[in-house]
């Protein structure tokens, strides 16, 4: 059984959260509307029509929460500033309302030991912007540099500790190609300049963080896969190397200086060719002190000639009678351990830190306890796998589960609930789960 001092005294470890999932008060403070909160209110977007509106009520009850942090052992508390909150416009007039929440939330975290990681973009990009074409439109740039300039200047002697992007792949191709997550465009039209424009953002806002906060510590993440072939055969190699130029390399070879992975992938050399991104590669690189990895699932690919542009189809785990969440991701420990080495092989990656990792399940309510040993033993699997990494000398120095509460899980609603506390969505209580004793018990030692 491993302990969590066999990842050295030094190791730090946190629960990670966004602000459009947890906090609540959607419209009030003199917050403005974010694309989530708008995506949310259209029918049959989100399941059962859950919306985000009071979501876990963070907003009021951050003491309660931060409190649980403190409670369960964990010394690191990851949270995003919701944009819209701090500029209810996108740019232009602060919301100082917005900007007290923010200090006392991280005044809270201090008070009680706990470093705060704050995340610039969680995906609540405002709603005035997008109402300008939001990531796909070139004037994004200059008001995500404006937003980061407020946040360096007003939290940057409490806060060392940055990440300027949340899965900067996760929000341009379910937002901006596949329309499934807000603000539900879709076509290569939008997803080719919401990209170019993410990977401009992630670098220039490393860059501020840089000039503004001395002593800073600035990293950014990146949700990542194991991409498996399902045969060996040519076909099915090559639609997984797409799937990689995509998922895993899309967005941390811009920020190491090696451009946009085109060479692997003719859809993206048309792409460069078309947006001259080879004349940005300078402006897209950023030496970040650390790499956030987030991983939740391998993907096991085919080759599929009726799948526009990739060509390229996922076997699912339940096809492959592979053992799974209740979301019907894969629980595969060799697989985060195989990833992690993929990213630990750039040269210029110094530090890496899994800034989020966790798995849905059907939770069951025994005697007034919340019993859920399924995600218990995924956490332990996932650890060993971790520690493995490390052992084989890989910098690894933080890990931070996937999540403190059950919350909004964007598309998902209230429905997926991969919290270590439970969320009643009714009443706002928590409790804590099986799940969180045993991290509790875990950190102990």
């Amino acid at each position: 059984m491993i302990k969590a001092s066999d990842f050295g005294p030094d190791f730090l470890w946190g629960v990670a959260g966004a602000a459009a999932q947890v906090e609540g008060a959607a419209l009030e403070y003199g917050k403005g509307p974010s694309i989530w909160d708008t995506f949310s209110a259209k029918n049959g977007k989100i399941k059962k029509g859950n919306k985000l509106a009071i979501a876990c009520d963070f907003y009021h009850k951050y003491v309660e929460d931060i409190a649980l942090v403190k409670f369960l052992g964990f010394k690191v508390f990851r949270f995003s500033i919701a944009w819209a909150r701090i500029l209810p416009f996108g740019n232009g007039g602060i919301n100082q309302e917005g900007i007290r929440f923010y200090h006392n939330v991280i005044d809270e975290c201090l008070s009680n030991g706990i470093s705060p990681y704050v995340t610039l973009y969680h995906w609540d990009l405002p709603q005035a912007l997008e109402n300008e074409g939001g990531w796909t439109s070139f004037t994004i740039n200059e008001a995500f540099n404006h937003f980061v300039r407020i946040c360096a200047k007003e939290y940057g002697d409490k806060v060392k500790n940055w990440i300027v992007l949340n899965e900067p792949f996760g929000y341009t191709s379910l937002g901006y190609m596949l329309g499934v997550h807000a603000p539900g465009k879709t076509g290569l039209s939008n997803f080719f300049p919401a990209i170019l424009h993410t990977a401009l953002a992630q670098a220039d806002g490393g860059k501020i963080l840089r000039s503004e906060i001395s002593n800073a510590n600035i990293g950014t993440t990146y949700s990542c896969s194991e991409i498996i072939p399902n045969t060996q055969s040519d076909n099915d190699l090559l639609a997984a190397k797409r799937i990689d130029c995509l998922m895993n390399r899309l967005f941390v070879e811009p920020a190491q200086g090696l451009g946009f992975p085109t060479g692997d992938w003719d859809v993206l050399e048309k792409f460069q060719i078309e947006y001259g991104t080879w004349r940005l590669k300078e402006r897209m690189k950023f030496d970040f002190d650390f790499i956030g990895l987030q991983n939740y699932f391998p993907l096991t690919i085919k080759y599929n000639a009726f799948i526009p542009v990739i060509q390229a189809w996922e076997v699912k785990a339940k096809t492959r009678k592979k053992p799974h969440t209740a979301m019907g991701w894969e629980v595969n420990a060799d697989s985060f351990f195989n990833i992690i080495k993929q990213f630990a092989a750039y040269p210029n990656i110094k530090n890496i830190m899994i800034t989020e990792n966790g798995a849905a399940y059907h939770d069951k309510l025994v005697n007034d306890s919340i019993v859920d040993v399924e995600r218990i033993e995924y956490f332990k699997l996932y650890l060993a796998a971790l520690l493995r990494a490390k052992h084989e000398g890989i910098n690894i120095t933080g890990y931070m589960a996937w999540t403190l509460m059950d919350n909004f899980e964007w598309a998902e609603g209230f429905n997926a609930r991969f919290g270590l506390v439970h969320t009643d969505f009714k009443t706002l209580k928590r409790t804590i789960k099986y799940s969180g004793y045993w991290w509790q018990e875990f950190l102990d030692n």
